[in-house]
């Protein structure tokens, strides 16, 4: 019965909504765990029969799971958009999820890098390697541009329009936008794109990407993150720091620098302004510290 709810669903959310398949993966997990909750209590309702109380019921068995309250939150998200799909689709007549409430959620600022981090962590890279002119001309562009690591490892020659200073991004849910690149990332583009890259033998479908691996292949997302942690192991940086460590830290710095929330919203594809308002947060975090290093009633 709820096979057919499910492929309805997938088609949506690939056809109407335009999501990446890791996000369409995701919501049918959130929805894979509602019918396995109904066949566990032996109640396998049809969407309509489903009430509220079905589903603060659900959400009660999922926590005693021991799912934590990010991952009931992000469960309900999917059902929203499970129910938002079956009022559309006429296959309810009242949404069940309305009045559905989602755990409290206490939001942790991420580790953002200074600058001076950031720039110690890159001239930790070993140039005298073909990877170490590569990694450089990554991270330069990562921090430059405040991309995510899975834009970074699918960016494309034909995309980079280095001579008037941008960069054309395919986002989430292949969304693009154009994003202005810095000087110094476009002079390690261009380093690695005339004495490296060269050298590499591109596997076929991979001619257009920028960053290939020794194998002539695309960088994984993980290789990203090994590159960086071992960086950060060499620099002495204790702090917890991961790809998108180098994005947020972009947009920290735009922000701490007084740049308008619209535009670094635009810059980071983000779809809401909610998203980017963590950084407004942060931008508070940090004039308190240094309230405290460097007024004195704070002391």
């Amino acid at each position: 019965m709820w096979d057919a709810y499910k492929k309805g669903f997938k088609a949506y959310l690939q056809l109407e909504k335009s999501l990446a398949d890791n996000s369409v993966d995701a919501y049918l997990n959130d929805i894979e765990k509602l019918t396995a909750y109904l066949q566990a209590s032996e109640t396998l309702l049809n969407p309509e029969e489903i009430t509220l109380k079905h589903l603060q019921q659900f959400v009660q068995w999922a926590a005693g799971l021991g799912l934590t309250a990010a991952s009931q939150a992000r469960t309900i998200s999917g059902i929203r958009q499970f129910y938002k799909f079956c009022s559309i689709e006429s296959i309810v007549k009242n949404d069940p999820t309305t009045l559905l409430e989602a755990p409290k959620l206490k939001r942790a600022l991420p580790d953002v890098l200074s600058f001076e981090e950031i720039e110690s962590l890159i001239n930790h890279i070993d140039l005298s390697k073909d990877e170490g002119g590569r990694n450089k001309a990554i991270l330069e562009t990562m921090y430059s541009c405040g991309l995510r690591v899975s834009e970074v490892v699918n960016l494309q020659l034909s995309n980079l329009y280095l001579d008037v200073g941008y960069i054309r991004v395919i986002g989430k849910g292949d969304k693009e936008r154009l994003v202005p690149i810095g000087s110094s990332a476009i002079k390690y583009i261009g380093i690695y794109r005339k004495n490296i890259r060269p050298h590499v033998n591109a596997q076929p479908g991979n001619d257009d990407v920028v960053f290939l691996n020794r194998r002539g292949s695309k960088l994984s997302r993980v290789m990203i993150f090994y590159i960086i942690k071992d960086l950060a192991r060499k620099a002495g940086i204790k702090k917890s720091i991961s790809p998108h460590t180098f994005r947020h830290s972009f947009a920290t710095h735009l922000v701490e620098g007084g740049a308008d929330l619209r535009a670094v919203q635009e810059m980071l594809g983000h779809e809401s302004i909610t998203t980017t308002e963590i950084y407004t947060h942060l931008d508070r975090e940090y004039l308190r510290k240094t309230l405290e290093q460097y007024h004195p009633a704070f002391r």
